[in-house]
């Protein structure tokens, strides 16, 4: 059974990044719990029915799910996030763990998620490594990558916990440069770590 590595970090610290440099350079698979998120709330029918039942039968017109309004439901009330993570969340948990059990040929995997914590999906992976980068860099990032305001950007990083969440992690990768040597040298070296550890 393969080790599992969940990635996380605030918003514009560079998961993706790390985790495209794990799958490209050291061949580690990573699962994207947002892209499989958006992909299973699009085409499985437990979800289907269940956001349906939550928000009503238009929230799927004509088959597909209707984004903008799910979108409108998500932010009316802070309660009704938690409702729909509580029908999103097992489906993409359970899905996280058929794709690792098929990569039994595998030492480590990979899951990358930016609500780790909150989705309690931390409790499900072995270790944990946390992406970190100073505020004005991930500021920076995240403007250019979302093409939004600073003021939008810090109001999304308000919400996020990014300090607690450090202090949880098993490893802190820092991705505050662009320097891809040195990242590559500290994912070398949490790799090891890891699998000398499993081999002991």
């Amino acid at each position: 059974m393969a080790k599992t590595l969940g990635i996380t970090g605030g918003i514009g610290s560079g998961k993706s990044y790390v985790s495209t440099l794990l799958q490209q350079q050291f061949g580690i698979p990573v699962y994207d719990c947002d892209a499989e998120a958006k992909r299973l709330t699009a085409t499985n029918e437990e979800i289907r029915q269940k956001l349906i039942a939550l928000v009503g039968p238009e929230v799927f017109e004509g088959g597909e799910l209707n984004k903008p309004l799910l979108a409108e439901y998500l932010f009316a009330d802070v309660e009704n996030a938690s409702h729909v993570n509580a029908i999103i969340h097992p489906v993409v948990l359970e899905d996280f763990v058929k794709w690792s059990s098929a990569k039994g040929d595998q030492e480590l995997v990979g899951l990358e998620s930016a609500i780790l914590y909150e989705s309690g999906f931390n409790e499900k992976v072995d270790y944990v490594l946390f992406v970190d980068a100073p505020k004005e860099v991930r500021l920076h990032r995240a403007t250019l990558r979302d093409s939004a305001s600073e003021k939008q950007i810090e109001a999304r990083m308000k919400m996020q916990q990014p300090e607690i969440h450090r202090l949880q992690a098993d490893f802190i990768i820092d991705n505050g440069t662009n320097d891809d040597t040195r990242l590559q040298e500290q994912l070398k070296h949490i790799i090891n770590k890891i699998t000398c550890s499993k081999q002991s």
